[in-house]
């Protein structure tokens, strides 16, 4: 597993001094973003009690494991007790489909979502009234930690419909008292149109996407630095730091990270704060997080590299307990928001790692080299073949439109010396045409595995 760096967790250096100063009023805040973090835990005992309760009592699935475990909800006495309690994976959700792990009965759900199923049966995922309210709360906050106020337009690009992405934005920024700007995913040229004619303040989207549309600014022969955009709220893929400096520089805006599952929420589990961009705070009045070992499920100390797992505090459809998230992240202290600790830059899924001739490979890795090579937009493809014996790797990456076209066969050199040079793998680079490679609600596909079962 590639370990985690002191790197992704630092903000960005051309954007550090700019917002210096620049954290809300106290006053701003919830009360619960305030607390100490002694009041915190406590708070989070009350409810994880009631929440391991909700899910013994009308969670079958879940009933099933706990009792297999030899634990039942009054085992848990402190917060370290929760180590006792068995897992639910996203198996689980899937063997119930489609509404077996609904914990209330659907008169009481309001909403649903679901997975996309791309790679297996869909998790489908139930919201009460009650759910939707917090849902909302929280997105907002997460826009108000990104430099987000009321008054302001908020341009939403994440893809609406059974994908949370759109929705849980839309009804966060309306929440805050923004006015929103339903786009949704797609229509790239359009959403230039929009941007320049409505004058958003802040963008939510995919970070994959946004660079899309800064290649359609740059197509139309506009300067994307030139919009009323100032804060990009990205999430729904894992993104780097040399990703955030590209995005920052090339739209002169602040580039701030959000992180959700449909499992756990959707978007709005953790966020960033604009005035430190070191890391997002995990909402954990609502979400109690935990690192473990992605091999044996061990839990791990704090500041430790491994996989994440959410336990929710106060969901009533689908309450989550120790939900194995594959994404690859650590613990780290609280700074902007003391009493909620930060979930350093998610740098990968543990499921999306690659073993290649005995090395360890994850798309970050790959993305890092990409970004350091002019032409080369930050848009490509992991694809795994196996011809004879052994595996193959070929990246397949776009180039710039702005670049000059003999640039293109020097970019595939370069890329591929520096992947054997920085990872130690040899690959294949095929350097294809902007537009090229197949986008889904904004985001390209990483890993296309076309080896025999």
């Amino acid at each position: 597993m590639r370990e985690l760096t002191e790197h992704d967790t630092q903000p960005s250096p051309s954007t550090r001094a700019r917002r210096l100063g620049s954290a809300p009023d106290p006053a701003l805040l919830d009360p619960m973003e305030r607390v100490s973090r002694d009041m915190l835990e406590e708070h989070q005992l009350r409810q994880l009690k009631r929440t391991l309760r909700h899910a013994y009592d009308h969670q079958p699935f879940y009933r099933r494991k706990c009792d297999a475990a030899g634990v039942a909800p009054e085992d848990l006495r402190g917060l370290a007790d929760l180590e006792r309690f068995p897992f639910t994976t996203k198996q689980d959700l899937r063997d119930a489909y489609p509404f077996g792990a609904f914990a209330v009965p659907m008169d009481r759900v309001v909403r649903v979502h679901a997975s996309s199923g791309t790679t297996g049966r869909a998790t489908v995922v139930g919201y009460t009234q009650g759910d939707l309210d917090i849902w909302s709360d929280l997105v907002a906050r997460c826009i108000r930690a990104s430099g987000g106020r009321p008054g302001e337009k908020v341009h939403v690009a994440y893809g609406y419909g059974l994908f949370t992405g759109g929705l849980g934005a839309h009804y966060g920024a309306e929440r805050l008292g923004c006015a929103v700007i339903p786009v949704s995913g797609g229509q790239t040229a359009r959403q230039v149109q929009l941007i320049r004619d409505f004058g958003p303040e802040t963008i939510m989207v995919t970070p994959s996407y946004l660079l899309t549309i800064a290649d359609e600014f740059r197509a139309q022969g506009l300067d994307p630095r030139a919009t009323s955009l100032r804060t990009a709220i990205l999430g729904a893929e894992p993104w780097t730091e040399d990703m955030r400096a590209e995005i920052e520089e090339t739209f002169d805006l602040d580039a701030v990270d959000i992180y959700g599952l449909s499992e756990v929420m959707g978007p709005g589990v953790a966020n960033e704060c604009v005035e430190t961009k070191d890391g997002l705070h995990v909402f954990e009045d609502h979400f109690l997080p935990e690192i473990v070992d992605p091999i044996d499920g061990t839990r791990l100390p704090d500041g430790a590299a491994g996989e994440l797992v959410f336990t929710s505090l106060t969901k009533e459809a689908l309450p989550i307990v120790r939900y194995r998230t594959r994404d690859l992240s650590r613990l780290l202290p609280g700074t902007a928001r003391p009493a909620f600790r930060r979930m350093a830059k998610v740098t990968g899924r543990s499921d999306d790692m690659i073993i290649l001739r005995g090395v360890n490979l994850f798309p970050s890795q790959v993305e890092e080299q990409v970004l350091r090579i002019g032409a080369l937009a930050p848009h490509f493809q992991l694809v795994l073949r196996r011809p004879h014996r052994l595996d193959e790797l070929t990246v397949r990456v776009e180039h710039r439109p702005d670049a000059p076209p003999d640039d293109r066969e020097e970019a595939r050199h370069r890329l591929t010396a520096a992947l054997r040079r920085h990872i130690g793998v040899g690959a294949a680079v095929e350097v294809v045409a902007p537009d090229t490679l197949e986008r889904s609600v904004g985001k390209i596909r990483r890993i296309v595995d076309e080896r025999p079962r």
